[in-house]
């Protein structure tokens, strides 16, 4: 069996720090809408979106979010989580005239580069990817 060595780096602290600030909105909010979803759905349909809609964002906002977390796939969820963002201030936040909804505005197209940095330069050593990576080299084909 080869030893594993496992040599961490500032950045990688960084980087993992990173991951779940930037993840942690999407979680969060992922599982609050969850939990109230008869309330999240009527609240939708509101807005013209429906139960369909509601449940894939749902399950984007905390797939993709524990993905970024986690570092599994990070790539990936970070990508899924940044295009979210810009659909979102797009979609709902273009009232410039109020102050809140630019500030929304901003706020999603800054989330959104986050993610596109992140999605450049990935999990970093401190993920799930690496772990899986050093077990999956170690193992004797």
């Amino acid at each position: 069996m080869v030893p594993i060595t496992w040599k961490v780096y500032l950045s990688d602290f960084v980087l993992l720090t990173g991951r779940v600030l930037l993840a942690l909105i999407f979680v969060h909010e992922g599982f609050a809408l969850a939990l109230n979803f008869a309330g999240t759905v009527n609240a939708m349909a509101q807005l013209g979106i429906g139960a369909p809609l509601v449940v894939a964002t749902i399950a984007l906002q905390i797939a993709a979010g524990l993905s970024v977390a986690l570092g599994l796939l990070t790539r990936l969820g970070a990508v899924a989580l940044g295009l979210f963002c810009v659909a979102t201030a797009a979609l709902f936040h273009t009232n410039f005239a109020n102050h809140n909804e630019l500030l929304h505005f901003e706020k999603d197209l800054a989330i959104a580069g986050g993610m596109f940095t992140l999605a450049i330069a990935g999990a970093g050593g401190l993920s799930l990817e690496k772990l899986v990576g050093r077990v999956l080299r170690s193992l004797p084909i």
